[in-house]
């Protein structure tokens, strides 16, 4: 990276950093089509806002593993083959969200996914006078840009590197750098894949989007450049957001 890079990014770093500090963030629902980043904007902003990632895949597996009542009883209906219900995933969400390392905040990752639990989650905040409503952020990438970053993924079975065949490529087309070994395709990195978990995405996540736009609690940002611009952009829009509510 040249110097005059190197100075942009740690100035975009500073200004990240010191945005960050001037607001609470409180609970942020983080939204993004597969291949966006999300998770690496959710590490991102733990990172500065020192508030917890609460995921209920994560959630469900704790429960489960630990024993506990909501993970017994989970545990019971997967083991039907059955969909564990928004009820049983709500009760553990409240759960994790009275923990002492919420109290300024939280992101949300895998929840709400429906409108009964946009419903639910609302009521619940509401009920909670000193907490802060929900407010939306999803980082917008351009479809092709996706499918590129999706399907030019591909990895060595030896060593676990990603390549990119478009973005990072291989010195060697189809060959690890470092093991020499052919590089592998995930079955699920397709175009026809790809494409279905896009429908999927929007069919569930749009009437979520409107309801929280509805509310003047949604916001995008833009997902194409450095991890550290694009958490600038997120904090940008979060202070936006709540200011406006303020």
């Amino acid at each position: 990276m040249s110097s005059s890079a190197s100075a942009s990014a740690a100035k975009v770093l500073e200004s990240e950093q010191r945005a960050a500090t001037m607001i609470v963030p409180g609970p942020i629902l983080l939204l993004g089509a597969p291949g966006v980043g999300k998770g690496t904007q959710a590490k991102e902003l733990v990172r500065l806002w020192g508030i917890p990632q609460i995921s209920t895949g994560d959630l469900l597996r704790a429960n489960v593993a630990q024993g506990t009542g909501l993970g017994k009883v989970a545990k019971e209906i997967m083991q039907r083959g059955e969909l564990v219900p928004d009820s049983l995933v709500n009760e553990m969400v409240a759960v994790r969200m009275q923990e002492s390392d919420t109290v300024n905040g939280y992101i949300l990752d895998g929840f709400p996914r429906t409108i009964a639990q946009s419903h639910w989650l609302d009521g619940r905040l509401a009920s909670q006078t000193e907490t802060l409503p929900v407010v939306a952020v999803s980082i917008q990438v351009d479809y092709n840009q996706l499918l590129r970053r999706i399907t030019g993924r591909r990895n060595c079975p030896v060593c676990q590197r990603i390549y990119n065949i478009y973005s990072n490529p291989p010195q060697r087309a189809g060959f690890c750098d470092v093991e020499g070994a052919p590089l592998a395709q995930r079955a699920d990195d397709t175009e026809k894949v790809f494409a279905e978990r896009m429908r999927a995405y929007a069919a569930q996540t749009t009437p979520v989007v409107e309801h929280y736009r509805e509310l003047g609690r949604f916001a995008e940002v833009v997902g194409d450049g450095p991890i550290a611009a694009i958490a600038a952009g997120i904090v940008a829009a979060v202070e936006r957001l709540r200011s406006e509510r303020s």
